[in-house]
């Protein structure tokens, strides 16, 4: 009997409380998603678990999953307990039957078994299947061009999941066992009847208290702005203090006035149900305003995280673009006997053929080109600049041309100027074209160029190089490299990953074998741009991930918070509708009246959470600016599409919920 008892309930609460039911899928269903990544197809390209950026990923997951799982276990037990509260008549009826306390928490331990097990089963289906789109959602970020894909399921995901949210649903029993033993029948009886008190605070102490809450918000806005988002100590915890008091004060100061204000204004006030509305609205919000200012703030982490980890990642993205013009560099320093002859069929020996790999490439050279000192004044003392690194006319404009630039050009007796990385030299070599001196090299005097200066980039990777003397063809004919660079990029469509593989095992195969390391040999060294883009985007990775990770749960759970009291909120007021029905009053307005109280709940704790994320969203650009541009507005758009969809869903839902309730269907 308990059995189809339990299970007759189970299917009327998953249909009243089919928001509960979705938010307890999805919860099950993200964690599984993330928790899964380890045996994702994508993770093999990464490098699998050798690479430290995986290792990274999957540990701060596994972190961020314990917090993720208390603030679920937090959500689901709020919720269950809008269910017990709803449920309390039936219970006190069981009890008035002779049915025992024991009994009933039996009862109520089988239905939580059963949603937990449907919800479960549900939710990992869901995991399952959508977990198949996250190789492609990485491999994306990452650039990577995968050639195979297969299913992905992964059992260490499943079991994570399963003793997690076993954990949380072992708490809801034991929390439903506790409220049953500690209930009065009579409590349970007219659980129904009990109303919340209607304290109404004078207009002047609402506005009071308004005003105090905006100046704190100003305050705390002024100096996050001020101070900037990632400078953490004393006043930063003050900064956080004075913005959640601005907000509770906010919302608490709204069953004061509002409905007061609105009372004024006798059109208003007196169209339609609008009374009726009001003084709902006023009277939950007296008990609200605590759980408001908390789905507030988390609507602003679930903003604020999502928008700066997107905005973070096309910043990063145009970052690591910018320092791999090309998709292979391999360069060579020698400091003895001049650099490998013919250094693509050096390679093709290796297993890597520049010819048949690369679509296109070239071969070009330094050397070290000597002047008479010319001398500069710098940190108070004297220094002479007497030699620079030098590039030819024709090895630039080659490598202009490979990244789309225009060409240069210079006179016989000219030379100009490409800027390059290194720092150390920055000062000496601007204050060399600033002066514009005339050069003595190799017995011919060289004037400056102003038009032929560039900050090309001359190969791809992170490594910092000197800037140097663009010079014409003639002036390095003859003279020993000091560098020797191929770059080059690959056909369109190519396996970027093998290709690079085939790159590595021949650098580690030829130079060890034919030349030394280190004193007296070769510096050299290789680099992709798949590489620089891996190096520079993996720890921003983690913020993207980590940052959509929690933007969903937060997200989630506001949106689920508030659908829940809406539909507790309907359920209570399902007596005062009859009598509006019995009164004459249309379906249309009762209707009205529900989708007006539950927007001003839904939207009123956005509202002001985009005026937070706004302002945070502000001081956060600034910090990444300092790095690079920030694309605030593609971040925010997709932001804003985000949090349409899903809080819309919820919205939505919970309209359609509480009006059935209402109608008693």
């Amino acid at each position: 009997m308990f059995s189809k008892l339990a299970v007759k309930n189970v299917v009327r609460s998953v249909r009243d409380y089919s928001v509960y039911f979705i938010t307890l899928l999805f919860g099950v269903c993200v964690f599984y998603v993330f928790n899964s990544m380890e045996s994702q197809t994508v993770m093999g390209y990464l490098g699998g678990g050798t690479s430290p950026y995986v290792q990274t990923i999957l540990m701060l997951i596994d972190v961020i999953s314990v917090f993720v799982s208390v603030v679920l276990a937090f959500l689901i037990l709020y919720a269950n307990t809008f269910m017990i509260r709803r449920r309390k008549r039936e219970l006190g009826t069981y009890l008035l039957l002779g049915m025992e306390r024991g009994k009933v928490s039996i009862l109520l331990f089988l239905e939580t078994l059963c949603i937990g097990l449907l919800a479960l089963a549900a939710g990992l289906l869901l995991g399952v299947f959508l977990s198949q789109f996250i190789s492609v959602f990485t491999a994306g970020l990452f650039s990577i061009h995968m050639t195979e894909w297969h299913f992905v399921f992964s059992p260490k995901a499943v079991g994570k999941t399963c003793l997690y949210f076993g954990v949380i649903f072992v708490l809801v029993m034991m929390f439903n066992s506790l409220s049953v033993s500690r209930c009065r029948l009579l409590d349970l009886m007219q659980a129904e009847r009990s109303n919340q008190d209607l304290k109404l605070k004078s207009v002047g102490a609402s506005v009071v208290m308004f005003l105090v809450g905006v100046a704190l918000l100003i305050i705390a806005y002024a100096m996050l702005l001020q101070r900037g988002l990632f400078r953490v100590d004393g006043l930063f915890w003050l900064m956080l203090g004075l913005g959640s008091l601005g907000t509770l004060l906010f919302f608490r100061s709204l069953s004061g006035f509002l409905l007061r204000v609105c009372q004024r204004n006798k059109k208003l006030y007196y169209r339609g149900l609008n009374m009726f509305i009001l003084r709902q609205f006023n009277s939950k919000i007296n008990t609200t305003y605590v759980s408001m200012t908390v789905i507030c703030l988390m609507l602003l982490l679930a903003i604020g995280i999502t928008a700066t980890s997107l905005g973070l990642n096309n910043t990063v993205e145009g970052l690591s673009s910018g320092k791999s013009p090309y998709d292979v560099s391999v360069y060579f320093w020698p400091s003895e006997g001049g650099a490998p002859a013919e250094l693509e069929q050096w390679l093709a020996a290796g297993g890597f053929d520049p010819e048949e790999e690369l679509e296109e490439r070239m071969v070009y050279e330094t050397a070290q080109v000597e002047f008479e000192p010319v001398r500069y004044e710098l940190g108070g003392r004297e220094v002479p600049l007497s030699s620079l690194s030098a590039l030819s006319l024709s090895d630039c404009n080659a490598l202009l041309a490979l990244q789309g630039l225009p060409p240069l050009e210079l006179g016989e007796d000219e030379y100009g100027l490409l800027w390059g990385t290194y720092e150390a030299d920055y000062s000496l070599v601007k204050a060399l074209w600033e002066d514009q001196p005339t050069l003595s090299v190799a017995g011919t005097t060289l004037t400056p160029q102003p038009g032929a200066e560039t900050s090309a980039i001359i190969r791809t990777g992170t490594s910092r190089y000197e800037s140097m003397l663009i010079l014409p063809d003639q002036f390095l004919e003859g003279r020993p490299a000091d560098s020797v660079v191929l770059v080059g990029n690959y056909p369109a469509g190519a396996d970027v990953q093998a290709a690079d593989a085939r790159l590595e095992e021949a650098m580690h195969s030829l130079v060890p074998r034919d030349y030394e390391s280190g004193d007296g040999g070769y510096g050299y060294g290789w680099d992709t741009r798949l590489g620089v883009y891996m190096d520079t985007m993996g720890s921003k990775i983690l913020v993207l991930f980590i940052g959509i990770y929690l933007g969903i749960i937060f997200l989630l759970t506001s949106a689920a918070v508030l659908a829940l009291q809406q539909l507790s909120q309907a359920a209570d007021n399902a007596g005062r509708y009859r009598i509006l029905a019995r009164l004459g009053v249309e379906e249309s307005m009762r209707d009205r009246s529900i989708y007006v109280q539950i927007f001003l709940y839904f939207f009123l704790p956005l509202a002001l959470a985009v005026v937070h994320s706004i302002v945070g969203m502000t001081a956060a650009n600034a910090a990444i600016a300092e790095v690079g541009h920030v694309d605030s507005v593609s971040s925010s758009v997709a932001t804003a599409a985000f949090i349409l969809v899903v809080y819309g869903a919820y919205f939505l839902a919970t309209c359609a919920g509480s009006r059935r309730i209402v109608r008693g269907r």
